[in-house]
This record gives structure tokens, sequence and C-alpha cells, in this order.
């Protein structure tokens, strides 16, 4: 076991048909969990609030039986450096620094792969030609895989991302999907993926609506 979520809620959400507010999950190493939610149902605070930047919420997260609450500053900074990565739906990215700049920055906290693993992985991605641009500069398409780059360059137990490709064409999806799965099956990791809608691109071993 990863994650596990009791009787958690958000004030301001009231939605009584969700699957997982007010009620107890665990999201274990090795699964692949796909969370369903329209606007307005807390996707997006769901994610801040498993990855340790939300607390405002009644119920407990544990990870690997440990409060997140309880957590301090440095062990939550190791909990986001080697256990959990994240790539948001507004992908938190420095725009006035380059695209490899940020996976670099990234990169040189663990050191988990060499430097090189950035310029294979984007040209699977196939942003490996804007590399050297400016995050201002670049299509939110574009941002959204230089995220997913960031967050696969750094160790992870799980893998945590909100609309990942929303702004991704089908070629681009599929790039994305199979480096995403390739790092995941490596590591032996648990993936959580929030979406507006239904998704098909992996083997999901569950399905919950927000």
């Amino acid at each position: 076991m990863s994650f596990r979520i009791e009787n958690l809620s958000i004030p301001f959400i009231n939605n009584p048909l969700s699957e997982i507010w007010n009620s107890t999950h665990d999201f274990r190493l090795g699964e692949y969990t796909h969370i369903k939610a329209s606007s307005g149902k807390g996707k997006s605070t769901l994610m801040a609030s498993l990855y340790g930047l939300h607390h405002a919420y009644n119920g407990t997260i544990f990870y690997k039986g440990k409060r997140l609450k309880d957590m301090n500053i440095d062990s939550i900074c190791q909990f986001r450096m080697n256990l959990c990565s994240v790539v948001f739906q507004d992908l938190k990215l420095f725009t006035s620094n380059t695209a490899f700049e940020n996976v670099e920055l990234k990169r040189q906290q663990s050191n988990y792969y060499a430097k090189e693993e950035i310029l294979r992985m984007a040209r699977c991605l196939g942003i490996e030609e804007v590399l050297h641009r400016s995050v201002s500069t670049l299509s939110f398409g574009e941002r959204q895989r230089t995220a997913i780059l960031r967050a696969l360059i750094q160790p992870f137990e799980m893998l945590l991302l909100d609309e990942p490709f929303s702004h991704l064409d089908t070629k681009n999806i599929s790039n994305a999907v199979n480096l995403i799965h390739q790092e995941v099956e490596k590591r032996n990791a648990g993936l959580i993926i929030l979406d507006l809608e239904s998704d098909k691109h992996f083997s999901y071993h569950k399905h919950f609506n927000l």
C-alpha cells in the first residue's frame, strides 16, 4: 500500500454520488487508477492534497502509513523528490526558463538519470527541438509534454497526473502513454490519473467517479 485515504472530504465540495469523497481507499504500488471528475468536483484539489500542497480537508491521507499532515518540511521534501511525482493541470513550469532548464532543475535534485536521458525522453515525446526555447514561447501541448518529461526524470513510487493529455493530438498522446508506461513499469510504481472523461489509454486496475 502507498496512498490510503480515509473519509476524505473538502468543505466546499458536496457530491453525495462521489466514489472518492467521504470514503476509504488504498492506492497501491503497481496499480493504475483512473479518477473521472467533471469541473468543480475537486479534481485538482484532490491532486494537490495527495501531493501535500493542500491541507484544508477533513479526513486523513496516509503515505505508507504516515499521515501527510504530520510530515515535517524535510520529510515532505523527500516525499516529493523521491517518492511521488506529479503533473499538475496548470503544469507549474517556470515560464522564463527554457524547457530544458525546467527539466534539468528537477533532475539535478536526485541525479536519478543521467543528463542524456532528458534528450532521449524528449525525442520520445517529440519535443527535442524545443528544449532550448523559453517555456513562454511554447504551445500548451509542448508545455504539457515538458511537464511530463520533468515528472519522469525523477525517482518516484507514485505518479500523479492531472489531465495530462488535454492538449495533445492522437500521435503525441500515444508517445506520451508509451513513455509513461515504460517508466511506471520499470519502477513498479503506482499511477493515478485524474481526468474529465473516461480514459482508455492504460489498462486500469481501478476506476472511480469523483
